[in-house]
């Protein structure tokens, strides 16, 4: 038999961190704007990695441009897929992990949609002049790493009966291995 967590425990905690996240996310920004908005960048590491204050009104990369309105409805659309998966995948140990990443998702897409709602654009701080990476924030981190950790752990240790199992969880029916 499989370890169950308690579904309260695991929704009240995912919940605690989950605005813990988006605080610290908001907190960054804060300071970004009052200690970096109208100064030159804030050098860490030189020509390697820096503090540089950017407005993006765009989405990663500086893709899409002043599509403020379009973001806003993907994010709630995504916002409600996660609390979907999170309240109907199985609370088991299992699928913990899985939950880790979709509060990290959610508190990095719920920090830029503050951003794009209260000022039309999202603020922008941590640049790598080394790679001449585009400029990120807390929130961006959050979800970029959870997201690509999600795919990995989707790909590399579920297994087929998993699959399964989250895929009826969710209200799919899976086809059962004799129907096959």
């Amino acid at each position: 038999m499989e370890n169950k967590i308690k579904p309260l425990s695991s929704v009240l905690c995912g919940s605690i961190c989950f605005v813990l996240l988006t605080l610290l996310d908001q907190i960054t920004k804060k300071w970004a704007v009052l200690g970096l908005r109208g100064c030159d960048p804030v050098i860490l590491i030189e020509n390697v990695f820096e503090l540089y204050y950017l407005e993006n009104h765009g989405a990663a990369f500086g893709i899409l441009q002043g599509q403020r309105n379009m973001f806003i409805v993907i994010t709630v659309v995504i916002l409600a897929v996660i609390v979907y998966m999170y309240a109907r995948l199985p609370f088991t140990k299992k699928y913990r992990l899985i939950r880790v990443f979709l509060v990290l998702i959610s508190a990095g897409a719920v920090g830029n949609f503050i951003d794009r709602v209260t000022q039309e654009y999202v603020v922008d701080f941590f640049y790598f002049v080394l790679i001449d990476f585009p400029v990120f924030n807390v929130a961006d981190i959050y979800v970029t790493c959870s997201t690509v950790l999600l795919v990995l752990v989707v790909l590399f240790k579920l297994r087929e009966e998993d699959f399964t199992e989250i895929l009826q969880s969710l209200g799919f029916q899976g086809k059962k291995k004799r129907d096959l």
